[in-house]
């Protein structure tokens, strides 16, 4: 499937505001919230966040609003349709990708299996 027909990935209002306060506090308007996948995890594949400033040739830079989210040719075809959604609860605060690609996840909700 070429990148150009992949579905989006999106960033929930939640997940937004969040990165956007991130950002606003390391005082660099250029960073994003970077999403990858890499084979390993409970399930198969493992999610990992970071931010960055940089777009690589290969990388997708989505418009969420007040923050962005960029994500490599190669993890987006595991990501396409997925959302980012940040959970701020009692127990844990964190960002959480419901993936509709995922058959299986593990219970720590950091990685995932596809079909």
């Amino acid at each position: 499937m070429d990148a150009a027909t992949i579905p989006d990935v999106s960033l929930s209002p939640q997940a937004a505001r969040r990165i956007a306060e991130i950002v606003a506090h390391e005082g660099n308007p250029a960073l994003m919230l970077r999403l990858t996948v890499s084979g390993g995890g409970c399930s198969g594949f493992q999610y990992a966040f970071s931010l960055d400033a940089a777009v690589n040739e290969d990388d997708r830079v989505f418009d969420g609003g007040p923050a962005k989210l960029v994500v490599d040719e190669t993890s987006l075809g595991l990501l396409a349709g997925a959302e980012i959604h940040y959970d701020d609860g009692l127990m844990a605060a964190h960002f959480t990708v419901r993936n509709p690609n995922a058959t299986a996840s593990c219970g720590c909700g950091t990685s995932f299996a596809v079909g």
